[in-house]
C-alpha cells in the first residue's frame, strides 16, 4: 500500500470513527435527556434541517457564522465551509445561541479561544489600529509621491524647446 494511500484509508477511517462516535454521543445524551429538556420542548429547537426554528435565532446564527473565518479553509467562512471543524464550531454557535449568550459573548468566546485570525472582520482596536489604518497611510505616501513627481517635472524643460541664448 502506497503512503499516499494509506493516509487517505486512514482519513477516511478518522472521519467513519468520528461519525460513528458523535452518534453514539447524541444518542446517549438524548436517551440520558428528561422529558421536559428534549431539543423539541425547548423554545429555539431545531428542525430536521439542523436550522433553528426561531427565525431571530436563525438569522443571528446566519450572520455570525458569515462573520467567522473556517481555521482549516482560512479563506470561507464557517457557514461555506464542508469541514469537520467547521461544523463543529457551527454547532457550538448554535448551542450559544439557544443558550441566550449574545452576539459579542459568542464572538469573544471564539476570539479569546482561536485567536483574531478567526474573524474576517477584525474590530478596531489598539493592536489592530496598523492593519486598517495601513492602506490609507500608503495611499497617502503614494498621492504624495504622485504630486512631487508631477510638481518637479512640470518644472523641467522640455526637450523639444531650444534652449534660450541660442540663435
Amino acid at each position: 500500500m502506497t503512503p499516499r494511500r494509506a493516509a487517505r484509508t486512514a482519513t477516511a477511517c478518522g472521519v467513519l470513527l468520528g461519525a460513528v462516535a458523535a452518534a453514539a454521543g447524541v444518542a446517549a445524551s438524548l436517551v440520558a435527556m428528561p422529558a421536559a429538556a428534549t431539543p423539541a420542548a425547548t423554545p429555539a429547537a431545531i428542525d430536521a434541517q439542523g436550522q433553528i426554528e426561531d427565525p431571530v435565532l436563525q438569522s443571528r446564527f446566519e450572520s455570525i457564522t458569515k462573520q467567522l473565518r473556517c481555521l482549516v479553509c482560512q479563506n470561507e467562512s464557517i457557514a461555506d465551509s464542508n469541514v469537520e471543524l467547521a461544523d463543529q464550531l457551527r454547532r457550538q454557535v448554535r448551542e450559544m445561541l439557544i443558550a441566550g449568550k449574545s452576539d459579542d459573548a459568542i464572538f469573544q468566546f471564539m476570539t479569546d479561544r482561536y485567536g483574531e485570525f478567526v474573524r474576517f472582520n477584525t474590530p478596531l482596536e489598539p493592536k489592530t489600529l496598523l492593519i486598517w489604518g495601513a492602506p490609507f497611510l500608503l495611499m497617502l505616501i503614494g498621492a504624495g509621491a504622485i504630486y512631487r513627481i508631477v510638481r518637479v517635472r512640470s518644472r523641467m524643460p522640455l526637450d523639444d524647446e531650444p534652449a534660450s541664448g541660442t540663435p
